[in-house]
C-alpha cells in the first residue's frame, strides 16, 4: 500500500540497454506504487562495457565495466540513485556510495538457447563471453567448443551458432519477456550462477538517509541476505581474482564454485564445488561465506603447486 508523502521526483541512473531499461522501469513503478506523490525519472548513462562490444569483458576489466559510469552519475549529483544488475557490481562498495536495496530476485539460473545440453552434438559450438560459464559447461561436456558472445540481449539472440547453443541468464530473458527462447534452464547445483545473478541492486550516496529510506520500500530481506553471502564469498577472493567463480545462496545454504584454467587456454583443468549451511549472526554467516571461498581457493592452489 502506498504511503502518503509530499510530491517529489527522484532521478534513477541506469544503462540504456533494453534489459537495464526494463529493470529500471520496474524499479521506478514499484517505488511510485509504494510512495504517493513520488515520481521517478530515468537518467541514461553509457558505460565502458556498452562502448566496447568488440572485445571480451575480462580483457577490459571484467567486473565493474557496466557500473562505474552509472555510479559516477550518482556521485556527481546527476542522479539520486542507480539500479544495477547485482552480478555486475564489484564485491566491495564504492567510496561515497551505499547499497540501499536488493530487489526481489528473479530466476537466478543460466539457460541454454538453441539446443539443450544433452542434445548438443559432439564438438558443438556454444557462444558465451563468460569464463565461468565456459568452465562449468566444459566440466559437464569437455567436447564443446566456445566462441565469444557480446552485445545486448537481442543482438546475442541473433548470434546463435548453427547446430549449437548460447548461454544467457534466465532473469534477463524474463524481464524482456523472451523466455520462449529457452531450450534448457541449467540446474544451480551443477551450474552455479554468478554472485548476485537475478537481483537488481539499488545504490545511493552514502549518508543520504532520505533517499535510502525511500528505496527501502523495495528491499527484499531474503534476497538481501542471500546476495550478501554471495558477495562475501566473492570479496574474499579479491578484486584481482580472474578465475571462473560462482556463488549462490538459498536460505541457509551457500554453494560456491571455483575453477582453474589451463595456461594459454580457457579450458579448466580443475573445478571445485562445495555447499555449506551457514548459521549464526549476520557477521558469522558472512565469515562462513568467506571461509568457504578460502577453502576452495586453497584446493585450487594446492593442485597448481603439484
Amino acid at each position: 500500500m502506498a504511503t502518503a508523502e509530499a510530491a517529489r521526483t527522484l532521478r534513477l541512473a541506469t544503462r540504456s540497454s533494453a534489459q537495464a531499461t526494463a529493470q529500471a522501469a520496474a524499479v521506478a513503478q514499484a517505488l511510485m506504487a509504494a510512495h504517493d506523490g513520488l515520481t521517478v525519472e530515468l537518467v541514461f548513462v553509457e558505460t565502458l562495457g556498452d562502448q566496447r562490444t568488440d572485445v571480451p569483458l575480462h580483457t577490459i576489466g571484467g567486473q565493474g565495466v557496466f557500473v562505474k559510469e552509472v555510479q559516477h552519475a550518482v556521485l556527481r549529483g546527476q542522479a539520486d540513485f542507480a539500479a544495477h544488475s547485482a552480478k555486475d557490481l564489484p564485491s566491495t562498495e564504492a567510496d561515497g556510495l551505499q547499497l540501499a536495496a536488493f530487489c526481489e530476485r528473479r530466476d537466478a539460473r543460466d539457460a541454454l538457447v538453441g539446443l539443450d545440453l544433452d542434445r548438443l552434438p559432439v564438438g558443438a559450438t556454444v557462444a558465451t563471453g563468460s569464463v565461468r560459464r565456459r568452465a562449468q559447461l566444459t566440466a559437464a561436456r569437455p567436447d564443446l567448443q566456445f566462441v565469444e558472445l557480446r552485445g545486448n540481449i537481442h543482438t546475442r539472440l541473433s548470434k546463435l551458432p548453427e547446430g549449437g547453443s548460447l548461454v544467457m541468464a534466465v532473469a534477463a530473458l524474463q524481464i524482456l519477456q523472451l523466455t520462449e527462447h529457452i531450450a534448457e534452464a541449467l540446474p544451480v547445483d551443477r551450474f552455479v550462477p554468478s554472485p548476485g545473478q537475478g537481483c537488481v541492486a539499488l545504490e545511493c550516496r552514502a549518508g543520504d538517509h532520505d533517499v535510502a529510506s525511500l528505496l527501502a520500500a523495495v528491499d527484499h530481506p531474503a534476497t538481501r541476505a542471500a546476495v550478501r553471502l554471495e558477495r562475501a564469498f566473492l570479496a574474499e577472493l579479491g578484486t584481482g581474482c580472474s578465475l571462473p567463480v560462482a556463488a549462490h545462496a538459498v536460505d541457509d545454504r551457500l554453494t560456491g564454485f571455483l575453477a582453474d584454467t589451463v595456461t594459454g587456454g580457457d579450458s579448466p583443468n580443475l573445478h571445485v564445488t562445495e555447499s555449506v549451511v551457514v548459521r549464526g549472526s549476520d557477521d558469522e554467516r558472512l565469515q562462513q561465506a568467506a571461509s568457504l571461498a578460502r577453502r576452495l581457493h586453497d584446493r585450487i592452489s594446492r593442485h597448481d603447486e603439484r
